[in-house]
């Protein structure tokens, strides 16, 4: 469904299911050069199984109206608007990579507003190096494949149900490519500057008051599970409720292992919520 969000369009995916305020809500939020689409079976089978669902593309991707956003903090602020604007006032968050440090934020400076907060393929500090930095820029589509190549274990990853044609990395690439024709020049870029500045994850987390679940993959090169340590130590510094979750997998853990990440996030999400 498309809303208005500071004038311009948002859109949101909900699974199939018609938005029903009576049942509680849950928030898929995607990484750079994505969409809502990487959250498939996800999203899905949330709404089919007592969620509203908001699969979100975040502004300048896809069917939301640019421009990028250039900050984390303005995509946390974007989400609490979005969530005005459909009148939800609490639901699960999850991210997976640049939309983990999106839901990180957001739980931190909206602390009342999450139930639950998932990170998947997370990191803190999420740096970017100058050398992907500098294709992203000037070689967009060398930047894709590199990217691609990293965010899977292998060559031929084998999801939960593989069929002809089927193919991990070839829909990843297609994925970018076409996020990449539809949006604003050097959006690749922008969504990786975003990262890499992103400077207040342990302050979030010091202010997150709702659970937290990371599910990292073990063969992670994108974000390696070391690289979420920090993040996980300032949780438990603050008292707050966490746990890891590792699956055998590179940083594409929706594709490459669909059905653990679902059990994952479902199991987590199924938890009584703390009170408001």
């Amino acid at each position: 469904m498309i809303h208005t969000v500071h004038g311009k369009a948002a859109y949101a995916y909900t699974g199939g299911k018609t938005f029903d305020p009576a049942r509680p809500t849950a928030v898929f939020l995607h990484g750079a050069q994505h969409d809502h689409s990487v959250w498939a079976l996800q999203s899905r089978y949330f709404a089919h199984h007592g969620f509203n669902v908001l699969a979100v593309d975040l502004p300048g991707h896809s069917r939301s109206a640019g421009p990028a956003a250039t900050s984390i903090g303005e995509l946390a602020d974007w989400l609490a608007a979005l969530l005005d604007t459909i009148g939800v006032d609490r639901a699960f968050v999850a991210g997976h990579s640049m939309g983990s440090l999106i839901a990180l934020d957001f739980a931190g400076r909206y602390p009342t507003r999450a139930t639950h907060l998932a990170l998947v393929s997370t990191a803190f500090p999420m740096v970017v190096s100058d050398a992907l930095l500098d294709a992203a820029l000037h070689r967009e589509s060398e930047a894709i494949e590199l990217v691609n190549n990293w965010s899977h274990s292998s060559l031929a990853a084998k999801p939960s149900c593989p069929g002809p044609g089927f193919w991990l990395h070839g829909m990843n690439q297609r994925l970018m490519e076409r996020v990449a024709a539809r949006g604003e020049p050097h959006l690749f870029h922008t969504d990786f500057s975003v990262c890499n500045r992103y400077a207040d994850g342990l302050e979030r987390a010091a202010q997150v008051q709702c659970p937290v679940r990371f599910v990292l993959g073990s063969k992670d090169m994108m974000t390696p599970a070391r690289a979420a340590r920090a993040l996980v130590d300032a949780f438990k510094t603050a008292g707050t409720a966490v746990d890891v979750v590792t699956l055998d997998a590179g940083h594409a853990l929706m594709s490459e292992q669909p059905d653990a990440l679902l059990d994952a996030l479902f199991t987590f999400a199924k938890r009584a919520p703390l009170a408001a």
